[in-house]
């Protein structure tokens, strides 16, 4: 199985043009992504034009980038000019994108080959990819599964090796679920450290763009090509690109991973033995676990879901027909164009939750609601905080359960339990990874989740690195037919 970093050493060499990289991927993805799902769409055009550009350039030996010669895929709710960004909904199936996100930007300019945007939950809404106006997105690992959600496209292109590295938005876990489910690692960088101009907003103060990879290696080579200020995004830190890389490297003796036992007590097998059994290992590491109270972590998914529904209520309120997107047919007056256009574009749980983000806004219960939801975020900054003055890192399960069958899930509280181990991290604004921890019984992958103070990202995945490494198994991957 090639990482991006090999891909990167092949094609520098001289092994492999860039345009061969791209003609087998894109050759690969076609043979098999119709049983899987992980695209919307393939930039053919766009990523062989890169492709030649790439080829000439390493020709007349130019410096290359960072991510030379790396076939990526990018969720579908970014922009890059004169592509479609369709956010997984119809409301959007006609529009062009005038600008690049940054974070693409970021990436082409380190010679980067955008390979295709990715299935996803419409709006980002969803923890499973059943979401989608299109098509489902099936598990790499078992067909019957979801690969997790939102970001279930981009999880699945890496998983079925379609390409080494994706890009995921996460707002409540969106990059974290699908990279347990699906074996890989997902990293959501601190709030602000990754620009979000160019991405379409859900949960504005909870968003966050970050990598799917299979190893950590990977993750962080990304992260540090993303991880830059950008003047258009008011929540960018003002802070210098970070080599993660090479704070990859680094003693761990002395560091302290704090778990919150209490709000573990109902944890089921297979995910509670495991987790056992990854503390074990990072026990043998050199690391010391401490028993760390954090109360209101029971609260996420009720906070979480007020917050997240009355910010997607406001951003969401600029589909209305008229601007851009989908305009109803149907509509003869000015009123009939929003409600009609509306109704037609968006799915049901993208109602549900602007329903929901309405009445929590509405006057009469917006101090009941979403006040007292904004108090209590306040109180898990400060509780994480306390908790972060007695150990280096906090150790969660990233889900409650391995990957579940699709259509598992009948209500939409079910499904928003799912999230009950990723919510806390965007909450807070907290860095936090998730990495292939182990197998359950019956071959499905499971996922260690680790959080760590703001702005210690690095830390973060140095601690994950190694836990990597010790536990082998990286380099894991679902059987695919002549993978390339």
């Amino acid at each position: 199985m090639d990482t991006a970093l090999a891909y990167k050493e092949r094609f520098v060499r001289g092994e492999m043009k860039a345009t061969e990289i791209v003609e087998k991927q894109l050759s690969f993805i076609k043979e098999h992504d119709p049983k899987i799902g992980a695209f919307l769409s393939l930039l053919e055009e766009r990523a062989l034009k890169k492709a030649q550009l790439l080829d000439a350039k390493r020709r007349e030996n130019k410096p290359l980038g960072k991510l030379a010669g790396i076939p990526i895929a990018i969720k579908d709710n970014m922009h890059i000019r004169g592509e479609i960004t369709t956010c997984g909904s119809r409301f959007l199936t006609n529009y062009q994108a005038p600008f690049d996100a940054t974070v693409v930007r970021l990436m082409e300019e380190e010679d980067a080959l955008l390979i295709g945007k990715t299935n996803l939950d419409e709006f980002a809404m969803g923890s499973s990819t059943e979401n989608s106006a299109f098509h489902p997105t099936k598990n790499p690992w078992n067909l019957m599964c979801s690969p997790g959600g939102s970001s279930g496209g981009s999880a699945a292109a890496v998983a079925a090796r379609f390409c080494p590295l994706a890009l995921g938005s996460d707002t409540g876990g969106s990059i974290r679920q699908p990279a347990a489910f699906c074996g890989l690692v997902g990293f959501k960088p601190t709030y602000g450290r990754v620009s979000r101009f160019g991405l379409v907003a859900f949960g504005s103060s909870l968003d966050q763009i970050g990598p799917l990879a299979a190893n950590v290696k990977d993750a962080a080579l990304l992260l540090e090509v993303m991880g830059q200020h950008c003047d258009k995004d008011s929540t960018s830190l003002p802070l210098p690109p970070a080599n993660y890389l090479a704070e990859l490297q680094g003693s761990l003796q002395g560091k302290k991973i704090g778990v919150p036992w209490s709000f573990l007590s109902s944890l089921r097998d297979p995910v509670a033995s495991n987790f056992k059994e990854a503390l074990g290992l990072l026990k043998e590491l050199g690391l010391s676990l401490i028993d760390v109270d954090i109360p209101i972590l029971k609260n996420s998914i009720a906070v979480y879901y007020i917050l997240s529904t009355a910010e997607a209520s406001t951003n969401l309120a600029r589909f209305d027909g008229i601007r851009y997107g989908l305009r109803s047919q149907k509509a003869q007056t000015l009123s009939e164009i929003y409600d009609l256009s509306r109704d037609e574009g968006f799915g049901d749980e993208v109602k549900n939750r602007i329903l929901l983000g309405t009445f929590v806004l509405s006057s009469g219960y917006k101090e009941a609601f979403y006040k007292k939801g904004q108090q209590a975020r306040t109180l898990f900054i400060e509780e994480f905080r306390s908790a972060f003055t007695l150990c280096d890192l906090i150790a969660l399960p990233t889900a409650p359960s391995a990957a579940f069958e699709l259509g598992t899930f009948h209500t939409p509280l079910e499904m928003y339990l799912q999230d009950i181990f990723t919510t806390p991290a965007n909450l807070a604004g907290l860095p936090a990874v998730s990495l292939l921890s182990g197998f359950s019984s019956d071959k499905k992958p499971l996922g260690l989740q680790l959080l760590g103070p703001q702005l210690h990202d690095a830390e973060v995945l140095r601690v994950a690195s190694a836990f990597e490494e010790a536990l082998g198994l990286c380099s894991a991957s679902p059987s695919l037919e002549a993978k390339p």
